[in-house]
């Protein structure tokens, strides 16, 4: 008798090999060239006649030996298949965290679609946008946002204003010129808002997932350890659908 895991481990291939073998004969069946022959023989009017050699056709695929093929490898996937079904029925183990049950009798499919989706989620959460840690952070109680201290930016503006290059004299006029300076016409006090992930956070939330997704694992092979009683099906199925 084997074991689940030893089902699973086969099954792949086993499916891949019967698929390969059922698609060929289904489009060997398909074409009435290889499901006909004849054979054909020239007779002559009188001995004097000409003779020509006899032609013929070999029948390529015969439908009940087709049948009888198609029966033999689908009864190894079907039978695999619900080996590995009844024995999922019973293939069941905790998942433990740290010594304390999490999830108790959880189903070998179950914890199967379950590693999936933490995988996913861990994706999930590895991607997710983190708080700038080039600013100082903290939580606004009225939005639930993290918020930063109010920082303030002067804003400037040109202004042209004369200067005097030379004083008048008794004989000349001053001469001035125009220049631009910036100068401080008020201040930006910004507030950055932000609901992104902090650092820290991210940090213990991908090692809770990959913790639960390694006593998931281990759970997953409790539960596939289990025994695996052969169950023969198949033969009755073919036996009805195949009958004369």
């Amino acid at each position: 008798m084997a074991k689940l895991n030893q089902i699973l481990a086969i099954e792949k291939g086993l499916k891949t090999r019967v698929y390969a073998e059922f698609t060929e004969l289904h489009n060997a069946t398909q074409k009435p060239g290889l499901m006909n022959g004849f054979h054909k023989a020239y007779q002559p009017r009188d001995e004097e006649g000409e003779t020509y050699p006899p032609e013929s056709q070999k029948v390529q695929h015969n439908a009940a030996e087709v049948f009888e093929r198609v029966a033999t490898i689908l009864t190894e996937l079907f039978d695999i298949t619900a080996t590995k079904d009844w024995a999922n029925c019973h293939a069941k183990a905790d998942v433990v965290i740290d010594g304390r049950v999490l999830l108790k009798d959880v189903p070998a499919t179950y914890l199967l679609f379950l590693e999936k989706q933490l995988s996913d989620l861990s994706t999930f959460v590895a991607k997710m946008a983190e708080l700038d840690p080039g600013a100082d952070w903290s939580v606004d109680p009225s939005t639930g946002l993290f918020r930063t201290e109010p920082q303030a930016t002067q804003r400037t503006k040109k202004v042209q204003r004369p200067i005097v290059l030379y004083d008048a004299t008794e004989h000349h006029p001053a001469q001035t010129q125009l220049i631009t300076e910036d100068v401080i016409a008020g201040q930006w006090v910004t507030i950055k808002h932000s609901g992104a992930l902090p650092a820290p956070r991210k940090k213990l939330l991908l090692a809770r997932i990959e913790r639960l997704s390694n006593a998931v694992k281990y759970a997953r092979e409790q539960a596939n350890a289990i025994e695996a009683p052969d169950q023969k099906l198949a033969k009755d199925v073919f036996a009805y659908l195949f009958a004369p």
